[in-house]
């Protein structure tokens, strides 16, 4: 009987599929989970910034407050400009938030703990959160609004920006590491916090973090949702589940993101000292302990932390974290070239 169900989840095409369902349903009932109750943390670290209590009625300390807000959104007309295009306006939300889950699919969290451990991940999410921009510009142009259309805009040439000095940033990892493949990434790690990458690409962490906030749209680089010029930016004609969606891709973005920083500068599942175990359920605590300290820190900077002007954001990213970036790649290959170092992997 056992030797049959072995069979049949490995060979036969219906068990493959329950077995692959299966995997995306433990890496996404979670994430959703997270999305809808970072929400509530966003708010709680905000209010203890600014002194407030935050939300603290719906629920034993406000706990069910996401749920409060996801039926009021659900239960909300939907509305649909009439100069509007329909079918795009519909489409871009789903764009944004779709591309901000598939990601997730060559992310590990744990060893052996990944969906999809294929050699080209690093390629995979790079790619993919490249495309959450099209939700953005979609959304703008099919709203035929000015405010929508110039926050598209805005957050466009803000999202490509600082995509390239992320691109960078893997590249630096990458040469450090050997491989494309997340999980060698994560063991290239392994050791001790010392032999993290955030050590000795320090700058290439800040920018890499700086730069997530602005693919993030968050502050100091929520442009693109002003409210003084352009009432909402992209998201100005959406409400009810289209907006949520908008909403809900920006949280599953700052998650991956985060994630994407955990792998790369933080050691993924490994712990922080050599001692302590790492693996089973000891290496998803450990990285979702790490995502969950870069959370706080996107969270605390937003409450911390005023918005830029629209030349200081685009300044910041081509006058400085492009070079930078560019010259910490160039330094990294020859380090590594006439020093002898050779990577783990």
């Amino acid at each position: 009987m056992y030797d049959t169900l072995i069979v049949f989840f490995t060979v036969n095409w219906l068990g493959r599929a329950i077995v692959i369902l299966a995997q995306c349903l433990a890496v996404t009932v979670p994430l959703l989970v997270a999305v809808a109750y970072m929400t509530y943390v966003d708010r709680k670290v905000w209010a203890s910034i600014q002194l407030r209590r935050g939300p603290n009625v719906v629920g034993p300390f406000g706990l069910l407050q996401p749920f409060a807000d996801g039926l009021k959104l659900m239960l909300k007309e939907t509305i649909v400009p009439s100069s509007a295009n329909g079918i795009l306006f519909i489409i871009a939300p789903m764009i944004t938030f779709l591309t901000a889950l598939i990601a997730w699919a060559v992310v590990p969290f744990g060893d052996g703990l990944v969906i999809s451990n294929i050699n080209v991940g690093v390629l995979y999410l790079f790619a993919i959160s490249s495309l959450g921009v099209y939700g953005v510009i979609i959304a703008g142009w099919a709203s035929n609004s000015k405010y929508a259309f110039l926050g598209a805009l805005r957050s466009a040439a803000q999202m490509v920006s600082y995509e390239v000095s992320i691109g960078f940033v893997l590249i630096t990892v990458l040469l450090c590491v050997g491989s494309l493949n997340l999980s060698h990434v994560v063991m290239a790690q392994a050791g001790g916090f010392w032999h993290w990458y955030f050590l000795p690409l320090l700058p290439m962490f800040v920018i890499f973090f700086i730069s997530s906030l602005a693919e993030t749209n968050r502050t100091p680089f929520d442009l693109p949702m002003s409210e003084a010029e352009l009432v909402q930016g992209f998201q100005t004609e959406y409400s009810s589940m289209p907006f949520a969606l908008f909403f809900l891709g920006e949280y599953a973005n700052m998650i991956l993101l985060s994630a994407m920083g955990a792998v790369l500068f933080l050691g993924g599942w490994m712990a922080p000292l050599p001692f302590l175990p790492s693996n089973a359920g000891w290496g998803v605590f450990w990285f979702a302990s790490k995502i969950a300290f870069l959370l706080f820190v996107f969270s605390w900077t937003k409450g911390t932390l005023p918005r830029y002007r629209y030349d200081q954001l685009m300044r910041l990213g081509w006058k400085v974290f492009l070079p930078v970036s560019l010259f910490w790649v160039v330094l990294t290959a020859a380090v590594l070239q006439f020093g002898g170092w050779v990577p783990k992997i």
